[in-house]
């Protein structure tokens, strides 16, 4: 076989992954950078909140494509439970700032294929993962 057949992440489904995310962090009062990617890391939706800090822009957006491309959550290397400093500023360092080991980042996984990633940021890594996770939990209401 040459070829195969691939899921591929709409807008209106991605529209459905950022408007629960969004909810989420309405919920806890924590006003968040979204990012929503294909499975390629390019984006598809982003949503700025109200009072979301500026400087969390680009770290949501490296948080989706990130976990988009690795088809992992972000994170410390090789897990938080015993990370390594070298290796996890290496990944980044190695890939111009693709990688990160900042959690808030998700894959976008559908009947066991990535389909995009969701990256979280503007409140503490916990707060960036919940509402990722919100994310995720809409897009697990398809398969």
């Amino acid at each position: 076989m040459l070829t195969r057949n691939n899921l591929r992440l709409t807008l209106e489904g991605a529209r459905a992954i950022l408007a629960a995310a969004e909810k989420k962090a309405l919920e806890i009062k924590v006003p968040q950078n979204i990012a929503i990617v294909d499975e390629g890391g390019h984006l598809l939706v982003f949503a700025r909140m109200d009072g979301a800090k500026l400087s969390s822009i680009e770290v949501a957006l490296t948080k989706a494509r990130a976990a988009a491309l690795r088809r992992a959550p972000t994170g410390p290397s090789p897990s938080a439970s015993e990370p390594s400093v070298f290796l996890s500023l290496g990944l980044s360092l190695a890939t111009d700032g693709k990688l990160t080991c900042i959690r808030g980042g998700l894959p976008l996984i559908l009947n066991g294929q990535c389909v995009g990633g969701i990256g979280v940021s503007a409140g503490t890594e916990e707060q960036d993962v919940q509402v990722a996770q919100a994310g995720v939990g809409a897009l697990a209401k398809f398969a």
